[in-house]
């Protein structure tokens, strides 16, 4: 029991309630463990494989996992941290992108003892009826307890009714499923709850409640979110991946390892004590980007793109007479564009602008796509632009 429960606990934020827990688990059946995922973006990043890796946990301890697609509440939109209403996706965006979270979930989780749902299922049976009394069961005052909420209701900010049924439908997701214990990042705490407070309302035993910390992106400050620029996608290819997690700051290598590696706490806790007694962090950010490679492609990839990386970076390919500078960053990070300029690789950050849009600039030997990517503090990268301009940049 008690290394049961260590498992489940290790690297989350908070589980509630824990005493309920232990009579679930003492009962000796399988636990139904539920995670939602809205399918608003086509592709997952390593950000969504934090409640991943806990689901398949879940899994090597026999417990049943539902992986729930919110079709139908990913075309309300997550009010969940922002001060605007969110645009609603259309039916046929979310439809498509769910069919790429099926293809990329089992990376991780095991299809055999894996149970995929969508939320239509019964929120769409539920009607307008339905829905109206889903909508009794709470008053606008405790909505307005959801810190969001309260923010944009003080600041004068706008809140769409429809908004408010977006905790409701995920709440009453748990009654349908039945579930023992639902799985979520930190900001959907309030979510959460809801679930156990409908499944009390409906008659049955109330869901425990996981929470899990929100991964950062590679700016180090941020939600990792591809609207930001700052994620690393598990259906990148190996020497995009490889590269992105090399060019991570040393402190923020250890939350990732925290969060997404497979290794004993035992062994992470080894690595600590090594870089601790001497040993260069950049040796430990080559095992965890390796373990990461092979997870979503295989050994053979990350061999290869290790020996790739190392090719580029470390046996002579760069020009000997490379500058070294170091950068201030802004709020925790440098975007790149501003880089380049305070690094004298282009004239102007407009050039640097329309040298990105012209795929001529690499950061660690990966094409720069997008214009907002920042490097945080702490990380040095070698900045390249063209053929012949080339910096290696520390930002500081």
């Amino acid at each position: 029991m008690q290394d049961a429960l260590q498992e489940i606990k290790r690297g989350a934020d908070e589980l509630l309630v824990e005493v309920e827990l232990i009579e679930k688990l003492k009962a000796g059946r399988p636990l139904r463990i539920k995670a939602g995922f809205d399918p608003t973006a086509p592709d997952l990043h390593l950000g969504h494989t934090v409640l991943l890796n806990k689901l398949r946990q879940f899994q090597v301890l026999g417990h049943h996992v539902i992986f729930l697609i919110g079709d139908f509440t990913g075309m309300i939109g997550d009010p969940t941290g922002k001060n605007t209403t969110r645009p609603p996706l259309t039916r046929e965006s979310v439809a498509e992108n769910a069919k790429t979270y099926q293809e990329q979930v089992f990376k991780i989780l095991d299809p055999a003892l894996t149970e995929v749902r969508f939320n239509s299922e019964w929120v769409e049976k539920l009607g307008s009826a339905g829905m109206i009394r889903l909508a009794a069961t709470h008053t606008v005052a405790r909505m307005l307890e959801r810190d969001d909420f309260h923010k944009r209701y003080a600041g004068q900010q706008p809140i769409a009714i429809h908004e408010f049924l977006y905790p409701l439908i995920q709440g009453y997701d748990s009654v349908e499923l039945k579930a023992d214990i639902e799985l979520g990042g930190t900001d959907q705490k309030f979510n959460l709850l809801m679930g156990r407070e409908l499944q009390k309302h409906h008659g049955q035993s109330a869901q425990c409640i996981l929470t899990m910390p929100l991964l950062e992106g590679m700016d180090g400050i941020n939600k990792m979110s591809k609207s930001l620029g700052n994620y690393i996608g598990i259906s990148e290819p190996p020497q995009e991946i490889f590269g992105k997690l090399m060019s991570i700051s040393d402190d923020l290598m250890w939350r990732y390892i925290q969060l997404l590696s497979f290794e004993s706490i035992a062994t992470i806790d080894g690595w600590k004590r090594q870089v601790a007694d001497g040993a260069n962090p950049r040796d430990i950010k080559v095992k965890f980007a390796q373990e990461i490679v092979a997870r979503f492609h295989d050994a053979a990839a990350a061999t290869q793109a290790l020996a790739e990386f190392e090719a580029r970076f470390q046996r002579g390919l760069l020009p000997d007479d490379m500058p070294e500078v170091n950068l201030p960053g802004v709020e925790g990070a440098l975007l790149v564009p501003q880089l380049l300029k305070q690094a004298g690789l282009v004239s102007s950050t407009s050039d640097a602008i329309r040298q990105i849009a012209g795929g001529g600039v690499r950061l660690d030997g990966e094409r720069v796509v997008d214009k907002g990517v920042s490097v945080p503090v702490g990380a040095t990268v070698v900045a390249q632009v063209g053929k012949r301009k080339f910096a290696r940049v520390t930002i500081i």
